[in-house]
């Protein structure tokens, strides 16, 4: 029988860059034209958010943000060293990044022999020639697609890249958690959900264009449902756990972020009901997470959540509650933070 390993971290792209840039996607929603006259300077926002902002613009509150997601990104590191996987499953999202116009499914296995990858220039550790060439397990994941597949999931799956060679929900991930530079050489099955759904063509799965009122967007179909994912993630470990491998299932994402939140002007994420979801989750409310409605995840800008709800599916499957959990919020940074550690046994 195999073991299972699950976890859960972020793959926040401005983690990657320098702290005097880690409160730009916040300047750049300040551009929105149509943001309402009292919040386009602190003294209309809520206090939290004035607090988190300071006097130097968010510098510092960046330096504390980093230590606590760098410190939960060696935590999970450690855990994954500990087990040893044979290859790690990350369930991530594709941001018009390898899937566009031409094809969008609601989630597809990547059975790739091999990834190749790079982090993004201007980057914290100033690597300017880095590539990762990492092995995928194409086996395990011709297996994993066909076990869906038999049991009523229509897993897309593919064996090379179609316009990019791997979206940051993925590299992040392993750049995060080999923040320290020491290596990362466990095989990858990268798992990708459609979770931008109604955005991901009409947004390029990125901010909201100022340019046009939201009623002449041409919407997206949308993403999968929230039960769905949550299923998915529940057959993917069954399957997993009557397979000979040693795997280490990881979800990839930010939470509610800000620059899909309408109802604060994208200014800031839903911290409220990302509290509630975190606190359900930690306590193993397992059929909360499970109900969630999809208009409920779309009104918080918490798309990137569905990356989770596959991560909580595969707990329940397990009948296991985590063993440490972190989170990590903020007004100015654009999204909430969530970690997870659920060891087997």
């Amino acid at each position: 029988m195999a073991e299972i390993l699950a976890l859960g971290i972020s793959h926040y792209p401005p983690l990657s860059g320098h702290d005097d840039r880690m409160a730009t996607i916040l300047r750049r929603m300040l551009q929105n034209p149509d943001l309402p006259a009292h919040l386009r300077t602190p003294e209309g926002w809520p206090e939290g958010m004035r607090a988190e902002w300071g006097e130097d613009e968010g510098l510092s509150a960046a330096a504390k943000h980093r230590a606590a997601l760098v410190g939960w990104m060696e935590r999970t590191r450690a855990a994954l060293d500990a087990f040893r996987p044979d290859f790690v499953l990350l369930w991530g999202d594709d941001q018009y990044e390898n899937f566009r116009e031409d094809i969008i499914p609601p989630y597809c296995i990547a059975a790739h022999e091999k990834f190749t990858f790079s982090p993004r220039a201007d980057n914290v550790w100033g690597e300017t020639d880095r590539v990762y060439e990492l092995p995928g397990n194409r086996t395990a994941a011709k297996m994993l697609a066909t076990g869906l597949i038999e049991q009523g999931f229509d897993a897309a799956y593919a064996y090379k890249p179609l316009h990019h060679p791997l979206g940051h929900a993925f590299t992040n991930a392993i750049f995060y958690l080999d923040y320290q530079r020491k290596g990362f050489d466990y095989p990858i099955v990268p798992f990708a959900v459609n979770c931008y759904g109604r955005k991901v063509v009409s947004q390029r799965g990125g901010v909201p264009a100022f340019d046009k009122a939201e009623s002449d967007v041409e919407f997206d179909p949308p993403a999968p449902a929230p039960w769905r994912l949550f299923d998915l993630g529940a057959a993917t470990a069954r399957i997993l756990a009557e397979s000979p491998y040693r795997v280490a299932l990881l979800a990839s994402s930010g939470w509610s972020h800000a620059f899909l939140t309408a109802k604060h002007h994208y200014l800031y994420p839903d911290r409220t009901a990302d509290r509630r979801m975190y606190e359900h989750l930690r306590d193993g409310d397992y059929d909360v997470w499970r109900q969630y409605p999809a208009q409920a995840v779309e009104d918080s800008g918490q798309q990137e959540i569905l990356n989770w709800l596959c991560l909580v599916g595969a707990l329940s499957a397990l009948e296991r509650k985590p063993q440490e959990t972190g989170f990590v919020d903020t007004w100015i940074f654009n999204s909430s933070k969530a970690f997870l550690i659920a060891p087997p046994g």
